[in-house]
């Protein structure tokens, strides 16, 4: 069987090639009709448009960059699919860069994806200012960063934080930590600043700790700082670093939710599988990626900078009860 080219589609359909091209290239310029009709004959002889070609005549690689801070981390490749989803939606592939944690290292990656690219998604960048510089020219989306001129989508977790505070002072909780993120992380702040505001409304006290590692050796060393206080509860800056938390808990003597509750963020697959599993504030992950990719498409083609904003949901499970006292020295 012969391989379908544009112009046994036009032969079939009794339109011009040209038309046939127009109807994959520029389908807004081809008649409603005479479009479904082509790719309707398209999808019946097996045809697939030549992206490559396709590029030379439109300008465009078919492709959207997305830069992601560290790989590792258990948030990321969840959001990962869900931009390759959303892309794939609207016939785009996806070609990711890992920064491996280094915020230095960011604007240069971006520098090296322009003209590889058609656009450019951020997810939760450590660099602001140079990282904006570097996409000059580049139609670009960030998550879970504000970033001056740059449309962005916001995963707010202000208000499920702030009922994660409520539900720990429900509990009992007079004495509670907050552990903080990664210093150049722009959701730590956003993270810090809702439980800031949750304790300066309650008769909580809460002793800030940190910055710490977005990682499990991170949790690690939050939990030895921990222990040094008289806090029966803590607010872990994600899941990942809440794991490290309960290890290190366990391994001074002290018992989740025994003796102590621990709160994570972002509802990983780690959470849920951890024991005791951990009450946190759920991303709505699938959201943001598909927000992230429409606001792109929206933004390529001259719309205004927006920002987008989701909220997070907390979710209650097992590594949270009611104070038992101090049961280690101070």
């Amino acid at each position: 069987m012969k391989r379908a080219t544009i112009y046994s589609i036009a032969q079939a359909c009794g339109v011009s090639a040209s038309t046939v091209s127009r109807a994959f290239s520029r389908p807004h310029v081809v008649n409603v009709e005479v479009r479904e009709r082509i790719h309707a004959k398209a999808r019946e002889l097996g045809y697939q448009p030549n992206k490559a070609a396709r590029g030379l005549v439109t300008g465009r690689t078919g492709m959207i960059g997305l830069l992601v801070p560290d790989i590792t981390n258990p948030f990321f490749p969840p959001l990962v699919r869900a931009i390759q989803q959303a892309a794939a939606a609207r016939d785009a592939a996806v070609l990711l860069v890992d920064a491996e944690e280094s915020a230095a290292a960011e604007p240069q990656l971006v520098k090296r994806l322009q003209g590889q690219v058609d656009g450019l998604v951020i997810a939760s960048p450590r660099s602001s200012s140079p990282l904006r510089d570097a996409a000059q020219g580049l139609p670009a989306v960030v998550i879970n960063r504000r970033i001056r001129g740059v449309p962005a989508v916001i995963c707010d977790n202000t208000y499920a934080l702030r009922g994660a505070g409520r539900h720990l002072e429900d509990l009992g909780h007079r004495r509670v930590a907050l552990l903080r993120g990664p210093s150049a992380s722009w959701s730590a702040r956003q993270r810090a600043d809702a439980i800031h505001s949750w304790a300066r409304s309650s008769r909580t006290a809460l002793v800030d700790l940190g910055p710490f590692p977005a990682s499990f050796d991170g949790g690690l060393a939050a939990a030895t700082a921990l222990l040094r206080t008289k806090c029966t509860a803590a607010f872990a800056f994600d899941d990942l670093m809440a794991c490290g938390v309960l290890a290190g808990l366990v391994q001074g003597g002290v018992s989740v939710p025994e003796d102590f509750s621990l709160v994570g963020c972002d509802d990983v697959l780690l959470a849920s599988t951890v024991t005791p599993q951990l009450t946190t504030v759920a991303a709505p992950v699938e959201r943001l990626g598909e927000a992230a990719v429409d606001l792109l498409h929206r933004h390529s083609n001259g719309g205004p900078v927006e920002e987008i904003r989701l909220d997070g949901e907390l979710v209650l499970r097992a590594s949270t009860g009611p104070a038992a006292g101090r049961r280690r020295s101070a």
